[in-house]
């Protein structure tokens, strides 16, 4: 992998050093192979691809081919994406001060051209870090051919240059990434106008300025990311354009609830206060990805704009801080998120969802409920068998009641509570420890657990709930 000389300044020096030109596609290649052949990840931080999009990545760069990812929303295709720079070498050489990255050794533009034949092997070389070769842009309607392309610059024009005289031009984004990647976010919304524009980057390496003969032969890698949806329908992008893309990846979202945990862990940032403990029962965290999973399967849910991991994500910090929050308020040392606090997941879930009705039929804040309730039922039948807490109905059919909200302390939920037979024994199975606030949450899932399995009844009670026989 080629680093920068220390001394190479000039073309001269760095032909007496020896220095190896090699195309775009030639060092992708060559650093894919040594990364595969060492072992060292290809996207580190990034879980649930190993079996699935890194292979067809992998292939398509060996092959040399312009890749597009599709996938719905929070797929992590830009970051898949992004992450390609790691596979560009640390430096490459530039003709110092060209626009368009022009190699030393074989300047594809009038400026490096002209330079170097000047100049010789005095002319000065610049060395580009791998961050400044990889270039973005968020395809919107209002994004034009000079946006990307270029266009004539009518001030170049007026100092004196004819209109097909190659230093008229104001290069776009694109030449400008030569010898690097360009990536295009959203690509099915760039106008058919543009997208004719792409075709003699992505099949003949060069660019044409509206009609004067400029050729610019380019070396660049030219990514796309769009959704299946928008990348499928007619008249969303043009077939030829499709053509050129050789790969097509489609990603897809965690196929199971511990990899979408996995995922929430790494990216989460997570509300801290100094002296109290945060600690997350695991029937609390399965609930959270289990709302994610549940709304991707919703048929009151769009499938077509998916469900994003940012939801899970949000939902895992916004129900830290509503524990954090009643920690602080009743001067408790510990924050231990329970099934009350879920209420304050409305606000962290909505923006994430599209209704397939557009909430003629439903709002979205009864569609959210909903959701909640059936993970929250479905993490309950995994973890607790209903013979083992077949007492605790018992004692609500004998008359018990239990009144409980987000605010309320943890210590308020111990009293009483071996007054209820078998209770405290299956709460302690769940805790994971015998806190008050640990022992507060356990609680809380089994009424509630047991509420949407239709042994106990629940009714709303001043900003509380009470749950008693059913």
């Amino acid at each position: 992998m080629s680093t920068a000389p220390p001394n190479a300044t000039t073309v001269g020096e760095l032909r007496a050093a020896g220095y190896g030109a090699r195309t775009l596609r030639e060092e992708l290649q060559a650093n894919l192979r040594a990364r595969l052949a060492s072992g060292e990840p290809l996207f580190p931080g990034i879980l649930g691809y190993d079996d699935t999009v890194i292979p067809a990545v992998e292939n398509a760069l060996l092959c040399g081919h312009d890749l597009i990812f599709l996938g719905e929303r929070g797929q992590a295709k830009t970051r898949v994406i992004r992450a390609l720079q790691g596979l560009l070498d640390p430096f490459v050489p530039e003709i110092a001060g060209s626009e368009v990255r022009d190699d030393p050794f074989s300047p594809v533009s009038a400026f490096g051209r002209q330079r170097l034949a000047e100049e010789g092997d005095a002319t000065p070389i610049r060395w580009v870090p791998r961050e400044e070769r990889y270039g973005e842009k968020l395809a919107t309607p209002d994004v034009s051919i000079a946006d990307l392309i270029g266009d004539i610059d009518p001030i170049k024009v007026a100092e004196g240059h004819h209109l097909s005289d190659e230093y008229t031009l104001h290069f776009g984004l694109i030449p400008r990434s030569n010898r690097g990647i360009f990536c295009i976010n959203e690509l099915p919304d760039l106008t058919e106008k543009v997208q004719v524009g792409l075709f003699n980057i992505m099949e003949e390496r060069d660019i044409q300025v509206k009609g004067y003969p400029v050729r610019l032969p380019l070396d660049v890698l030219v990514v796309a990311s769009a959704n299946p949806e928008d990348y499928t329908s007619r008249g969303r992008i043009i077939t030829p354009l499709k053509d050129r893309y050789a790969a097509q990846i489609r990603t897809h979202y965690p196929a199971t609830r511990e990899l979408e945990l996995a995922i929430v862990r790494q990216e989460a940032t997570l509300p801290e206060v100094e002296g109290i403990t945060v600690s997350v029962p695991e029937f609390m965290t399965d609930v959270v990805a289990e709302i994610t999973f549940q709304a991707r399967s919703s048929p009151d849910v769009s499938q077509v704009s998916g469900v994003s991991v940012r939801m899970t994500l949000s939902n895992y910090e916004t129900l830290v801080a509503n524990a954090l929050r009643r920690a602080l308020r009743n001067g408790e040392k510990e924050a231990v998120p329970r099934i009350s606090d879920l209420q304050a997941l409305t606000a962290s879930t909505r923006g994430k969802l599209e209704l397939e009705y557009a909430g003629t039929e439903q709002s979205e804040d009864e569609v959210v409920e909903k959701l909640v309730q059936r993970a929250v039922r479905t993490i309950f039948d995994e973890r607790v068998p209903l013979e083992g807490v077949a007492s605790v109905v018992d004692a609500f059919d004998q008359g018990w009641a239990v009144e409980v909200s987000d605010a309320m302390p943890a210590t308020d939920y111990l009293e009483g509570l071996d007054e209820i037979a078998g209770l405290r024994d299956a709460a302690a199975a769940l805790a994971g420890g015998d806190s008050p606030a640990r022992v507060a949450a356990a609680v809380e899932f089994l009424l509630e657990g047991l509420h949407l399995s239709n042994r106990l009844n629940k009714v709303g009670v001043a900003g509380a709930v009470r749950y008693r026989s059913a």
